[in-house]
């Protein structure tokens, strides 16, 4: 009794099938495809809530205010003084912070200045202690105000 594997002029080896079969990947794309278009309607479904609306409030300067200035070259001020570099900052904050009531800090940025300025005055007051910290911004008809 004989078995015949293959076709008698290759020499008796196989022939290799070096194509890839892409009709499962095809088949699991679709699937994949229909299962997200079906769920993407309910997750951007949420719950309607009221959420809460901005405050701007006018500032109330008071003699005890700390006001900071942050210039477009990242030069921070204490008033009309400037602060040589982040530990003095630190240091000057720590004498106020120990007053009753604490004062707050006003902290006004240029427009132009990069977030990593301001980022260091409020790290700087976070590391003294100072609690209350405000952005004084202003707004486009004029007259300043403090965004808390």
């Amino acid at each position: 009794m004989g078995m015949n594997v293959g076709a008698a002029d290759d020499g008796g080896e196989e022939q290799l099938n070096t194509t890839i079969n892409t009709t499962p990947l095809v088949d699991v794309m679709l699937v994949l495809l229909i299962i997200f278009l079906i769920t993407i309607p309910v997750v951007t479904q949420s719950i309607e809530l009221k959420l809460p609306n901005e405050r701007n409030l006018p500032t109330q300067t008071k003699p005890e205010n700390i006001v900071i200035a942050v210039n477009r070259d990242g030069e921070v001020y204490w008033g009309l003084e400037r602060m040589p570099d982040n530990e003095a900052l630190v240091n000057r904050l720590k004498i106020e912070a120990v007053k009753e009531p604490q004062p707050e800090v006003h902290i006004r940025g240029d427009q132009e200045v990069r977030y990593e300025s301001v980022g260091r005055v409020v790290v700087a007051c976070q590391r003294a202690g100072i609690f209350k910290v405000g952005f004084i911004t202003e707004p486009p008809a004029g007259g300043a105000t403090r965004l808390q």
